[in-house]
């Protein structure tokens, strides 16, 4: 057992350390991740990257399948402040492994989505990518925001109450003068 804890330990504070050094720091730009061929990428297929977050005020859904609704109050109060395109992006990144559903139902779901929210863009992550590389909550539904230069402003993960929706779309206004 000595002997076996020996081992264990060590590679127990890797991961530990590794999971530490991947959550995402208020006021910093994470690690840059892209989505391509068996990763995910953008609905049409194209290769998706973080990168895509510069330049405009970002707000990141990055949800499981299963959770598809659960801040959907937050997306209805972003869409109802109207902020302008040139100065704002919205994403949602769906985190396909985080569910027993077809992709083929996901997508049916999307699409519907896509209607209600023509100015968001959808992205497939296949493989948890943003949720081994930033630390993000898997199984659940996270809110992001960035900045222009592609820093972090805003993180919750879970169900946001209406105080953090109105902290998040004032964030957000906030950014974007």
């Amino acid at each position: 057992m000595k002997k076996l804890l020996q081992y264990l330990v060590p590679i127990l504070l890797c991961f530990t350390v590794q999971a530490a050094l991947a959550d995402l720091e208020i006021s910093k730009a994470p690690k840059t991740v892209t989505l391509q061929e068996k990763l995910g990428g953008h609905l049409d297929g194209r290769t998706w990257s973080s990168e895509e977050f510069k330049g405009k005020v970002s707000v990141v859904f990055y949800v499981d399948p299963d959770k598809k609704d659960l801040n959907d109050q937050a997306s209805e109060a972003l869409r109802k402040a109207n902020y302008p395109l040139e100065k704002y992006q919205s994403f949602a990144i769906i985190n396909m492994a985080a569910t027993w559903l077809p992709n083929a139902a996901i997508s049916s779901s999307l699409e519907k989505k896509q209607k209600q929210y023509p100015n968001t863009i959808y992205v497939r992550d296949y493989k948890k990518l943003l949720v081994k590389e930033w630390g993000l909550s898997d199984d659940n539904s996270n809110v992001l925001a960035f900045d222009a230069s592609g820093n972090l402003i805003f993180r919750k993960d879970g169900q946001l109450d209406e105080n953090e929706i109105q902290t998040l779309v004032k964030t957000v206004h906030d950014h974007l003068e």
